[in-house]
C-alpha cells in the first residue's frame, strides 16, 4: 500500500478520471494522502484537449473546477485529495510536482500513440523514466484492441 499518490488526469476525459481513482483507491493506505494533478500548456497546445487561448487564471480555474467535479463523482465519500493545476511541459511539471510531494506512486493512464494528442505517449515515456518514485501506467479502457474470446461469440 501506497502512502502518498500521484494521479495524472486529463480532465475532459471523464473514463479516464474514474479508472485512475478506483485504481488509486485499491493502492492507497487508508490513511494515506491522494494528489490529482493536472497540466496545461499556457501557450496553447499540449498535453490535454482542454488548452485554449483564454487567460492562464481562467485555464487552472476552468481544470481545478473539473478535477473537483471529478473527485465529488468517483472519490468515496471518507476520502479526500489534494488538486493540483500546473502550467508547462506535462512531464516536466509532473515530475516535479512527485519530487516536490514525495509521492511513493504516480499513477497515469495511457492511450498509447492511438489518442488524438501524439505527445501523450512521449510524456508517460518521460515520466517513467525521469519520475522520482515508481510509476504505474494502465492503459486506456476505450483502447482499442484485439478481441477477446468472449467478443468473438
Amino acid at each position: 500500500m501506497y502512502r502518498k499518490l500521484l494521479i495524472a488526469i486529463d480532465p475532459h476525459d471523464d473514463g479516464e478520471g474514474k479508472r485512475a481513482i478506483e485504481a488509486a483507491m485499491d493502492l492507497l493506505d487508508e490513511d494515506g494522502d491522494l494528489h490529482l494533478a493536472s497540466a496545461y500548456s499556457p501557450g496553447g497546445g499540449g498535453f490535454f484537449p482542454h488548452v485554449t487561448e483564454e487567460a492562464p487564471e481562467e485555464k487552472e480555474a476552468e481544470v481545478r473546477e473539473v478535477l473537483d467535479l471529478l473527485v465529488r463523482k468517483y472519490l468515496p465519500m471518507n476520502r479526500t485529495a489534494n488538486l493540483h493545476v500546473v502550467a508547462g511541459s506535462a512531464g516536466e511539471k509532473l515530475v516535479g510536482l512527485a519530487g516536490q510531494l514525495g509521492a511513493d506512486l504516480l499513477l497515469l493512464v495511457s492511450r498509447g500513440s492511438s489518442g488524438h494528442w501524439p505527445l501523450r505517449r512521449a510524456t508517460v515515456e518521460y515520466v517513467s523514466v525521469n519520475a522520482p518514485c515508481p510509476v504505474l501506467v494502465l492503459p486506456s479502457l476505450d483502447r482499442s484492441g484485439p478481441e477477446t474470446p468472449e467478443e468473438t461469440n
